[in-house]
């Protein structure tokens, strides 16, 4: 059993206006003086030593109270003078007490479409587990309405994992693909049986449509322009043919690492599902480096993939329902962490599993030096310490949203 965690102090950046103590973490009294916060040990918290008369206090901590108002509620309760603002200031540092009110205007437009928030309050509550700072868990739920996502791909995956990007709150999402839909491309919360026959991208289109919560906000003709120039967010490669989940064509992303695109790639090949990896370009080892790796492994790889692109096609993949929404989840999942600023673990590896056990492991892509890429030149720049332990380069050791203003700001 993993142990759980104490509180860790951290720097606080803005004042807390209305404190809520996060409602996504159950709290149980461990003893009379100890307070743990969460059941599960990934995120689980233990706080002490607190009196009882403070514990009650928290019920208080619930968004609809300012400061004076607490400071008020303290009084009455007994609680000695200054020690309301030390409790908050303590629980913030913890990373244990959300703002009401915070988040900033694109928050605030947010909270305004009730109906809307009301859908993404399950996104909200799992993103405020991970987001330290009060009022940084809805001003990233609401960053994600201006975010741009192009799904390539309308199979049983893609157009599944397009809808779960849209119902979590992404603003653009957008798919692409060819032909009409078939039998077998429908998929519970993908594309439903009526639209067989249609244009699977049309029909695609239209399901990712429906599981968004809202529209996205409308854009003037001068913005529209400028947000073409500043490209994609992230693109998500999920084809229908299983030769290019297993063997994707470096060709297929060579105009995305010029233009310095992130994107992902997710398929399922003769049962074992595939997410990753995901590339940054420049820094983590793309899908030439993928492929140079394995010729340098074996030789025959290049006469294997000659004859399984030039043989014959098969209409029917072997594709089942149940792995395919475990790839499409799985691969959101890491879209969304990487959209709101985090580093996936699939950022330079694949993860792989294959009915029928599901065992998810990963393998890692290293960037490879005869890649035109350029990932292993940067990986030449890590310096030695000087205890003899290597340093990562600065955009790997630096999570993703620490280094917004550098390379990867123009496609946000």
């Amino acid at each position: 059993m993993h142990p759980v965690r104490h509180s860790v102090r951290h720097s606080v950046r803005h004042s807390v206006s209305h404190p809520m103590v996060k409602p996504a973490l159950r709290r149980g009294w461990r003893d009379l003086n100890t307070l743990q916060f969460g059941m599960a040990p990934a995120h689980a918290m233990v706080l002490g030593p607190m009196d009882t008369a403070t514990g009650s206090f928290l019920d208080l901590l619930d968004g609809t109270r300012g400061m004076p108002m607490l400071r008020d509620e303290g009084r009455k309760m007994g609680l000695p003078e200054g020690h309301v603002d030390g409790l908050v200031e303590r629980l913030a540092r913890s990373g244990l007490l959300d703002d009401a009110t915070g988040g900033g205007s694109a928050a605030d437009a947010l909270r305004k479409k009730k109906e809307v928030l009301d859908r993404l309050r399950p996104e909200l509550a799992s993103l405020s587990l991970v987001a330290p700072e009060p009022g940084d868990a809805v001003e990233r739920l609401a960053a994600r309405r201006s975010l741009r996502v192009e799904v390539r791909g309308a199979g049983r995956v893609g157009v599944v994992l397009a809808a779960l990007l849209a119902g979590a709150g992404v603003g653009e999402v957008d798919v692409r693909d060819i032909g009409c839909v078939e039998p077998w491309d429908v998929a519970p919360g993908g594309l439903p049986a009526e639209s067989i026959g249609e244009r699977r991208q049309e029909a695609a289109r239209r399901a990712v449509h429906g599981a968004a919560p809202d529209r996205p906000p409308r854009t003037s003709s001068k913005e529209r322009g400028t947000k073409e120039v500043r490209g994609l967010s992230l693109v998500i490669l999920a084809p229908r043919d299983d030769l290019a989940v297993h063997a994707p064509d470096p060709a297929a992303a060579e105009a995305l690492l010029a233009s310095g695109t992130p994107h992902l790639y997710a398929g399922v090949v003769e049962g074992t599902g595939v997410v990753g990896p995901l590339v940054l370009p420049g820094d983590t080892g793309c899908a030439g480096c993928l492929d140079r790796g394995r010729v340098d492994r074996d030789p025959t790889w290049p006469r294997l993939v000659a004859q399984w692109r030039s043989g014959r096609q098969r209409k029917v993949h072997a594709c089942d329902l149940t792995l395919a929404a475990c790839v499409a989840g799985l691969a959101a999942g890491h879209a969304l962490a990487f959209l709101d600023g985090e580093l996936p673990s699939s950022a330079g590896a694949r993860w792989e599993a294959s009915v029928p056990g599901l065992d998810w492991h990963a393998r890692p892509i290293w960037s490879h030096p005869a890649c035109p890429c350029g990932a292993a030149e940067k990986a030449k720049g890590e310096r030695v310490s000087e205890e003899g332990e290597p340093h990562e380069t600065m955009a790997r050791q630096q999570p993703y949203a620490a280094r917004l203003s550098g390379t990867w700001r123009a496609h946000v």
